[in-house]
């Protein structure tokens, strides 16, 4: 089996090209900035969100393998947070998925990324797309579990409140949320176009839509019309198995949006899309009640 061709975020991660380079930056600066070149041109006016108010930086989180590299931001003099996971794209613990853990802070959470890949090195450091796809695809759901059950142990370690646990990924961390939602200790996850018919293999044998049945907490699924990995019919098919199921889920569909939308680092940011996306996710965990 080929698996770099086989999984759906294969084609949405790769077509999504800028016309020309102006508007981004040089991969040198790119590098500089904490984004891994893997991930294509990285535009100059990418989101870049402060530390003020907040404590934030990199810890080590004890697993099986090692010391799990983790990034993780929290507002200043708050007493037990609610904890947010963030779920990866296959890029790496880069400098776009620490952004987006400030922002959640922002929102008053306990955020954490934990780079789950780090056993196979340091995927920041990857600079083609197609060297990262044997990396991340031997990745197995077992192991991905124990490891962001590690992450949310560290979590309630550092005073968060894992009573209101809640998990968002993009891509890849899309997959990992539809997946880690059948586990059973989240409170509710959102899912950014994450893929969802997979065809199964050794490391992950079940996909997204084969496990909804077994989805336990309320997920909100993010998807853009346009996506060339993950077509619309799929998202649909799997809205109606949740249905069917009695699950709590609802979906949006982002007309004109391709795969990557909300990565404002890269030319598959849809800004529209993204901040009305960004909106519908903090009223999520505002009603289910990971966010205050």
């Amino acid at each position: 089996m080929n698996m770099q061709t086989r999984m759906q975020d294969v084609d949405g991660l790769t077509r999504a090209t800028p016309l020309s380079r102006r508007g981004f930056m040089t991969a040198s600066a790119a590098s500089a900035a904490g984004f891994t070149l893997a991930a294509g041109p990285v535009r100059a006016d990418a989101i870049r969100t402060d530390t003020a108010g907040l404590t934030a930086g990199d810890v080590k989180i004890a697993v099986p393998g090692g010391d799990m590299p983790a990034y993780f931001a929290r507002p200043e003099g708050r007493a037990n947070p609610p904890v947010i996971l963030v779920a990866q794209e296959i890029f790496g613990l880069h400098e776009h998925i620490k952004d987006v853990t400030r922002r959640l802070a922002k929102l008053g959470a306990l955020a954490v990324a934990p780079d789950y890949y780090f056993r196979k090195g340091d995927l920041t450091k990857i600079a083609e797309i197609k060297d990262l796809f044997p990396i991340v695809n031997t990745k197995t759901d077992a192991e991905l579990f124990a490891d962001l059950d590690a992450t949310v142990a560290w979590a309630k370690s550092q005073g968060g409140d894992t009573g209101r646990l809640g998990i968002i990924g993009f891509c890849r961390g899309g997959r990992t949320v539809w997946r880690y939602s059948t586990h059973g200790n989240l409170k509710a996850g959102v899912a950014f176009y994450g893929t969802l018919k997979d065809p199964p293999n050794d490391a992950m044998p079940v996909n997204a839509l084969a496990s909804a049945k077994e989805v336990k907490e309320p997920v909100l699924g993010l998807y853009g019309a346009e996506d060339q990995g993950i077509p619309v019919d799929h998202v649909k098919e799997m809205e109606a198995v949740l249905k069917a199921a009695g699950k709590t889920a609802e979906f949006k569909i982002y007309a004109g949006a391709p795969h990557g939308f909300n990565a404002d680092y890269r030319a598959s940011y849809r800004k529209e899309a993204a901040d009305d996306a960004w909106q519908r996710m903090t009223a999520w965990f505002k009603k289910y009640g990971v966010l205050g």
